[in-house]
């Protein structure tokens, strides 16, 4: 029983403890995560969802008076690995676990270099190939067939949803394992959401996928998991 649950397992936290200088904002959180699943992060706000999201790619370490003990170990690769080992790339594991943020941020580009840029950046300047891997993603974010003849538009014309999966795009271009989303749908209308939590249904038979929402509606739709969190911990 425990090799199969060892096998299914994506995410594996242990103690984590994270602080804002004196303040203890994540309090000895022990967790896993399974392959292939959409795990919503409930609680009220301030609770530490978000703060959470970002210690599994290292987003926070830029952060001044930020720390945090414990570990966090992912499995990529078919390899687990403890993503705070000094020799780990913090590239490669932001390429791997990649941030969909609440408020949607379209680079002041095209939409094809929107989804293009980061292949780009990664230094892959094979014009055919970075166009084929665009095309796929914007496929996979459901949104190829509805900009496919305004590639060259500035993604900013793009509607508040449309701007959102294109950011979806944008992290699906990379070919990672695993989505963290802090709440993707918040700023959208109704009819953008369902598109998203379509989508989300769609793409957890891909990915790992770890999503914070305030919407309980929203978590019974399309979570196959709920961790909820008070006061920085999981209750």
């Amino acid at each position: 029983m425990n090799s199969l649950i060892k096998n299914t397992e994506k995410i594996r936290v242990n103690g984590l403890n994270f602080y804002y200088g004196k303040r203890h904002i994540l309090k000895d959180l022990t967790v896993h995560f399974e392959k292939n699943s959409i795990t919503a992060l409930a609680g009220p706000s301030g609770a530490g969802k978000s703060t959470f999201l970002i210690t599994l790619n290292r987003l926070w370490e830029n952060i001044p008076d930020a720390r945090m003990t414990g570990r966090v170990e992912i499995n990529l690769r078919d390899t687990w690995q403890d993503i705070y080992r000094r020799d780990l790339s913090v590239t490669d594991l932001r390429r791997r676990v990649t941030m969909v943020f609440q408020t949607p941020n379209p680079l002041p580009m095209s939409i094809l270099r929107n989804v293009m840029f980061p292949l780009k950046l990664a230094g892959n300047n094979d014009r055919e190939t970075v166009y084929s891997m665009a095309k796929k993603a914007l496929e996979m974010a459901y949104l190829w067939y509805e900009v496919k003849d305004r590639l060259n538009d500035d993604a900013r014309t793009l509607s508040g949803g449309q701007q959102q999966r294109l950011c979806i795009a944008r992290t699906l271009v990379l070919e990672p394992e695993i989505l963290l989303m802090d709440e993707p749908t918040s700023s959208l209308d109704r009819t953008a959401t369902a598109i998203i939590e379509e989508l989300l249904l769609e793409l957890k038979n891909s990915f790992t996928i770890i999503v914070v929402s305030h919407y309980l509606d929203q978590v019974r739709r399309v979570a196959d998991r709920v961790v909820t969190f008070s006061d920085g911990a999981i209750v």
